[in-house]
């Protein structure tokens, strides 16, 4: 059976309710579909102690503040979960839940999205998918030879399950700095390996400096200025409370990244080596775009050329919250909200056209 819509909305986390809104505003007929069997997107899958990098009221979608949570400056996921389920039902967002899109094909003047559980033909196609579902796995010499348990950040839950183990956590960003932290704080015996020297952002630095970093250096680009450098030259870790509480306690000592994985532990250059149970890695994500490989599109490292949010090479196409390369700070709950506006109105036009 195939059904058609004027735009299928591919994901229904936070960049796909963003769309959903802004095409709900337009009048323009829509449909999202959803993956997951519950409303949340990927927060519903993260670590129990994650927080989010600003204020309730910094971080919320188009048309809805975020609420605080009682006796929490920054929410966590849980909150965010709750928040994002409200928003759906508030807006009457179309979201279709538990389908899975396995690719999407060209189809005369239209797109053609096939689904496990059926077909639909749309005039144009937003991808929301996110990264999460593409962890990514360095290729360190060794790492099949471990014998020890090996987990990236989306199978991280809490310390308990590594209790009375030694554990080395990979990564000198937000999400190595807050497992790290999440470990130390509850005892566990931590090896903490980063690439480079930890780069703690000042303290009274949160996610609102990021997003105006972020939007600078995307406004600095398009005008043909000297490019800021963005969040990458205020630095890496967002001191949130719990990464500056093991930070000033000293409980946040950064190793330098070993050269190599042994049997039963990891080995640096010099011939230092540390023994553990467990290898965490949080060495970041790929974009999730597998369900476009039939429209040739890929480019270098996995990303499709876009001006904007729209495909270069299909205009019929837009991309929303990969990253600032699909708008400015688009990844997140604040900064999704603007790309997310100007991809409807693009297809609005198109769809007028």
């Amino acid at each position: 059976m195939t059904q058609r819509t004027d735009v299928v909305v591919i994901g229904g986390g936070q960049a796909g309710l963003a769309a959903g809104y802004h095409l709900r505003r337009l009048g323009i007929e829509h449909v999202i579909l959803d993956a997951q069997t519950a409303p949340g997107g990927a927060w519903q899958h993260t670590w129990d102690f994650l927080r989010l990098f600003s204020p309730a009221q910094y971080s919320s979608l188009p048309g809805r503040l975020m609420p605080s949570q009682p006796g929490e400056l920054y929410p966590d996921a849980a909150h965010v979960v709750d928040y994002l389920a409200d928003y759906e039902k508030r807006y009457e967002l179309p979201v279709q839940r538990g389908t899975w899109v396995e690719s999407v094909h060209r189809d005369g003047s239209g797109l053609r999205v096939e689904t496990d559980s059926g077909t639909w033909t749309a005039r144009a196609v937003i991808s929301a998918t996110g990264t999460w579902t593409r962890p990514f796995l360095p290729a360190v010499p060794g790492r099949r030879e471990y014998q020890g348990r090996q987990l990236h950040t989306v199978r991280y839950r809490s310390p308990s399950e590594f209790a009375g183990q030694r554990v080395i956590v990979v990564g000198g960003g937000n999400s190595g700095a807050q497992i790290a932290a999440d470990l130390a704080h509850a005892g566990i015996d931590l090896t903490w390996v980063t690439q480079r020297p930890p780069r703690y952002l000042a303290d009274d630095i949160d996610g609102r400096a990021l997003f105006d970093a972020a939007t600078a250096r995307r406004r600095a680009l398009d005008e043909g200025r000297t490019d800021t450098g963005g969040v990458a030259s205020l630095g890496d870790i967002v001191a949130v409370p719990p990464v500056r509480a093991a930070r000033d306690a000293g409980l946040l000592t950064a190793e330098p990244m070993f050269s190599r994985l042994a049997a039963t532990g990891v080995e640096w250059a010099d011939g230092t080596t540390a023994e553990a149970e467990a290898v965490i890695w949080c060495t970041g994500f790929r974009p999730a775009l597998a369900h476009f490989a039939s429209l040739r599109l890929r480019g270098t490292r996995g990303h499709i050329a876009t001006v904007g949010t729209r495909a270069v090479d299909e205009p019929r196409l837009h991309l929303l919250g990969y990253g600032d390369w699909t708008g400015p700070a688009s990844a997140t709950l604040i900064g999704v909200g603007r790309p997310a506006r100007d991809a409807a109105r693009e297809i609005a036009g198109l769809l007028r056209a």
